[in-house]
C-alpha cells in the first residue's frame, strides 16, 4: 500500500467506459426499435453488486523508531480490490444498503472497509439508474512494518463513505441484469496504531474509490395505482339551517381491505363515517364553505386521497319598512301617533323600535307614541326600526314639526317705591330716616336681580310761601329735582353697597317733591317704559353730606359764594 502505480486509476476509468459502451452496442443491435414502447423495465427490490474497485488514498504516518529516528510513510494507491454490496429497497427510491470493501497488497498494509448506511436511486425508463449513498462502518487498516512488531502492522479503526454511481440495465434475464458503468465514493478513515515508538501513531485519511462491476436484481417494486377520490355537495346553495348532503367517489380502492371514509371542513359541522357525510348549517352564516373528504385503506402514498366539495349559504334577505305620523304638525307638549309597517320576504316574526331626535316615543309594536313635552320648537325626525329573528334589520324615518311658542312678553320697567322730600323744610333734598324703608327694598330688589338696573327720577313742586308775618329761612337749591335724586343714589351707594354704575340718576316733569324709584331688568328700556325723564348729568351736581339737622359746620360764617347750602 505504500507504492505508487500512478496510471491505475486511468485504466480502471478506461475500461468500465469500454465495457459501457460495448454493452450499449450490444443491446442496439439485438433489439431493434420496436413500432411501439417497450414495457418498462421492472424496478428491483434487492440489488446485488459485486465488482472491481481502485482506492488512492491521500495521507502519511510518522512513526518513531527505537532509536528516535522518525519514519515518515506515505500511503499510496492500491491497484488490486474487489467490492461487494447489498441493498434493500423500500420503495422505488430509497433503500438500506451493507457493503464490503477488500484492498490489499501483498505486503502486509492494505485496508479492508465493512459498512452500513442509506442508497437513494431514481430509476428511468431508458433503463439508466443514477444513485448516491452514504455509508458508516468499521476499518481493518495496514500500518508501518518493521520487525520484530510485525504482527502489530494491522489495526482497526473508522471509515465513512459517501459517493454515487450510474447503473445501466440489460436486457438479458428478464432485465434482471445491470452493469455498474461506475461508482465513485469519497472515504474518510481514521485508525490509531497504539503508543509509539516503533509501531505507533494515528492514521487520518482521505480516500478515492472507484469501482466498476455487475448488478443482480431481484424482486419487483410495482406500486398500485394511486387512490382517487372526488365529491360533491347538494344542494350547492341553501339557507342557514337547510340540510347539505357530500357524497364522495373512491377509484383504485384494494378489494382485501378495508377503506375508511372521515369528513371534516373549517367552520363546518360534518358527520358520516362512510361515503356519505351530512353537514349542519343552523350555525353558519352565509357565505362559501368547503367540505374535505378523506379516505384510507393505509397510511402509504398512493393508498389514501382527499377530495373537496363546496356550498353556499344564502342569507335571507332582510325586512323593508314604511312609516308615518299623525298629526304631522303640533304644539308644543302635544302628541303624535307613529304608525309602521313591516314585510318579511321568508316571512320570518318580526319586532320594531323607535327612536327620536328630540322628545320621547314609547311603543314597540306597529304604533308608538311621541310626547312633545320639552322638546325645541322645529322638527322632529323619528326612526322606525324592524328586525327579524335572523338579525336583519331595515329602518324608516317620518317628520313631526313642533310649532314655536308665542315669545314671551319683553322685560317691563317696574316701580318701586317712592321717598318724600316735603316735610324737612330746611333741607328739602336731604334723604331723611323716613326714606329708609323705601330705599331697604330699592336695594333688596337690586340684589336679588343682579343683572337688573335701578333708576332714580327726582321730582320738585312750587316753592312754598313763607307763613304770613314770617320771614323765609328755607335755602334756596338750584335744581332741586337733580340734587333729590343725586342724594338718593349717594345713599344706596354708601349705605346699602348697590354699584354706583348700577343706578340711573333722572329728573322728572312731576310737581311733587318726592323721588321715584324704578328697577329696570335686563332687556328692558327705561325711557321705553317711563316716559318725560331726563338724566342728569352727576359731574354738575353732587351729592350733599348727609348730616344730622342741628349739627353746625366749623366756618359757619365764612360761606363759599358758589357752595350749596348744607343739609
Amino acid at each position: 500500500m505504500f507504492s505508487c502505480p500512478t496510471g491505475s486509476l486511468s485504466r480502471i476509468l478506461l475500461v468500465a467506459g469500454a465495457v459501457g459502451l460495448g454493452s450499449s452496442s450490444l443491446y442496439g443491435q439485438n433489439s431493434p426499435p420496436p413500432a411501439s414502447a417497450p414495457p418498462a423495465a421492472p424496478i428491483s427490490k434487492i440489488d446485488i453488486f459485486l465488482g472491481y474497485s481502485y482506492l488512492a488514498p491521500h495521507g502519511t504516518i510518522t512513526t518513531t523508531l527505537a532509536d528516535g529516528t522518525l519514519s515518515p510513510a506515505k500511503y499510496s494507491s492500491v491497484d488490486y480490490g474487489a467490492i461487494g454490496s447489498g441493498s434493500y429497497f423500500f420503495n422505488k427510491y430509497v433503500g438500506a444498503q451493507v457493503e464490503i470493501g477488500v484492498h490489499p497488497d501483498g505486503n502486509n498494509d492494505g485496508a479492508s472497509t465493512y459498512s452500513g448506511g442509506i442508497i437513494a436511486r431514481y430509476p428511468t425508463d431508458e433503463g439508466i439508474t443514477p444513485f448516491v449513498h452514504a455509508l458508516a462502518g468499521g476499518l481493518r487498516l495496514g500500518g508501518p512494518n518493521y520487525e520484530p512488531l510485525a504482527s502489530h502492522a494491522y489495526t482497526w479503526g473508522t471509515a465513512l463513505t459517501v459517493g454515487g454511481g450510474l447503473d445501466y440495465g440489460l436486457p438479458w434475464f428478464d432485465h434482471h441484469l445491470a452493469l455498474r458503468l461506475f461508482q465513485a465514493d469519497y472515504q474518510y478513515y481514521h485508525a490509531s496504531f497504539g503508543p509509539q515508538p516503533v509501531t505507533g501513531g494515528r492514521a487520518n485519511l482521505n480516500n478515492a474509490r472507484l469501482s466498476t462491476g455487475v448488478v443482480v436484481k431481484f424482486g419487483s417494486i410495482v406500486p398500485p395505482p394511486p387512490v382517487t377520490y372526488s365529491c360533491s355537495a347538494s344542494p350547492a346553495s341553501v339557507f342557514p339551517g337547510d340540510p347539505v348532503t357530500v357524497t364522495g367517489s373512491a377509484l383504485n380502492l384494494n378489494p382485501k381491505k378495508t377503506a375508511t371514509y372521515t369528513w371534516s371542513g373549517s367552520g363546518v359541522k360534518v358527520t358520516g363515517d362512510s361515503t356519505t357525510g351530512n353537514v349542519d348549517t343552523s350555525s353558519l352564516s352565509p357565505g362559501s364553505y368547503t367540505v374535505t373528504g378523506h379516505v384510507s385503506e393505509g397510511q402509504k402514498p398512493g393508498q389514501f386521497a382527499d377530495c373537496t366539495a363546496n356550498f353556499t349559504v344564502k342569507d335571507y334577505e332582510p325586512p323593508t319598512i314604511t312609516c308615518s305620523a299623525n298629526p304631522t304638525t303640533i304644539k308644543p307638549g302635544d302628541t303624535a301617533t307613529i304608525t309602521s309597517q313591516g314585510v318579511s320576504p321568508q316571512n320570518r316574526p318580526l319586532t320594531y323600535s323607535y327612536t327620536a331626535s328630540a322628545g320621547q316615543v314609547s311603543g314597540t309594536g306597529t304604533t308608538a307614541t311621541l310626547t312633545t313635552t320639552g322638546a325645541p320648537a322645529g322638527s322632529i325626525t323619528v326612526t322606525c326600526n324592524v328586525a327579524d329573528d335572523k338579525g336583519h334589520t331595515a329602518s324608516a324615518t317620518t317628520s313631526v314639526n313642533v310649532e314655536a311658542p308665542p315669545p314671551p312678553p319683553a322685560p317691563k320697567t317696574s316701580t318701586l317705591c317712592s321717598i318724600t322730600f316735603g316735610r324737612d323744610t330746611k333741607r328739602p333734598a336731604r334723604v331723611d330716616n323716613e326714606a329708609k324703608a323705601c330705599l331697604d327694598q330699592v336695594a333688596l330688589s337690586a340684589q336679588q336681580t343682579p343683572d337688573a338696573n335701578v333708576t332714580v327720577v327726582g321730582e320738585a313742586g312750587p316753592e312754598p310761601a313763607p307763613a304770613k308775618g314770617k320771614r323765609k329761612h328755607a335755602p334756596v337749591i338750584a335744581n332741586l329735582a337733580a340734587q333729590r335724586a343725586v342724594n338718593t343714589k349717594d345713599y344706596l351707594v354708601k349705605e346699602k353697597g348697590i354699584d354706583a354704575s348700577r343706578i340711573s340718576v333722572r329728573t322728572g316733569t312731576q310737581s311733587v317733591d318726592e323721588v321715584e324709584n324704578y328697577l329696570v331688568p335686563a332687556g328692558a328700556t327705561f325711557d321705553s317704559d317711563v316716559s318725560g325723564t331726563t338724566a342728569v348729568d352727576e359731574s354738575t351736581v353732587k351729592p350733599q353730606t348727609r348730616t344730622p339737622l342741628g349739627a353746625k359746620k366749623a366756618a359757619h360764617h365764612k360761606k363759599k359764594a358758589a357752595a350749596a347750602p348744607a343739609q
